[in-house]
């Protein structure tokens, strides 16, 4: 790739708190933008050490989780085209309890550096886990902080932003993305996932079966920036 097709080329960083959160929520928007060529960083706050699910039949500890988890995300980036991982080194379940100013101003770090064209975070209030919401809190401040070019996108669950009117938002806010062609890469990242998604049958069901579990689209909610047109984030 030339030089000038490398500063050319989209990008887009997603910050999230624990591997799993970029496949659960958006892997479908991720693995789309992947193979329409955007250079995709994740940055992970933590190694989810203190997750629930420990595999089934149980086959991990606290000790030993986080070096699982983070194996199986590096396998779920290669499924879903990231090409980028960095992990914060914060411990799971203390994102909240990290000084702010210090997150904010290493997030700043990455979107002063890579100049992403959108960057995805969880919604400070919005975001259904302590860690989740310190993360987008913290990428929020960066991201206004370091005066972007860029959009700043919230995801969502699954399509609970196709009623945005119930959090007080407007249809005009939200980005809703066709992922149908990318479910097979997102169903993959899933099973990437191993500890966290044996307990789940619907997973492990044949292909055809477990693919009618996702929903076509996925939703994104502008947070701040330039807003794209249509549906997409770019």
């Amino acid at each position: 790739m030339k030089i000038n097709d490398r500063k050319a080329q989209r990008k887009l960083l997603a910050v999230f708190a624990h591997p799993d959160d970029e496949t659960f929520i958006c892997g479908g928007a991720l693995a789309k933008y992947a193979a329409e060529g955007v250079d995709i960083t994740l940055v992970s706050a933590t190694r989810g050490e203190m997750g629930r699910r420990m595999g089934n039949p149980p086959y991990l500890n606290r000790e030993s989780m986080g070096a699982a988890r983070e194996s199986e995300l590096r396998e779920a980036c290669l499924r879903l085209g990231i090409r980028q991982l960095h992990f914060l080194d914060i411990r799971d379940k203390t994102v909240e309890f990290i000084n702010e100013e210090k997150l904010t101003e290493r997030i700043a770090g990455f979107i002063r550096e890579l100049e992403p064209d959108v960057v995805l975070t969880f919604h400070e209030k919005l975001g259904g886990h302590p860690d989740h919401n310190a993360i987008g809190k913290a990428t929020t401040a960066a991201f206004r902080r370091t005066g972007s070019k860029g959009a700043l996108y919230f995801i969502s669950f699954g399509a609970t932003m196709a009623r945005p009117e119930r959090f007080g938002y407007s249809r005009k806010d939200v980005v809703r993305v066709d992922v149908s062609a990318y479910l097979q890469a997102k169903l993959a990242a899933f099973r990437a996932h191993r500890c966290q998604t044996e307990i789940d049958e619907w997973v492990w069901l044949p292909d055809r079966e477990a693919l009618s579990r996702f929903g076509k689209h996925e939703y994104f909610l502008l947070g701040g920036g330039k807003p794209s047109s249509g549906d997409s984030l770019f």
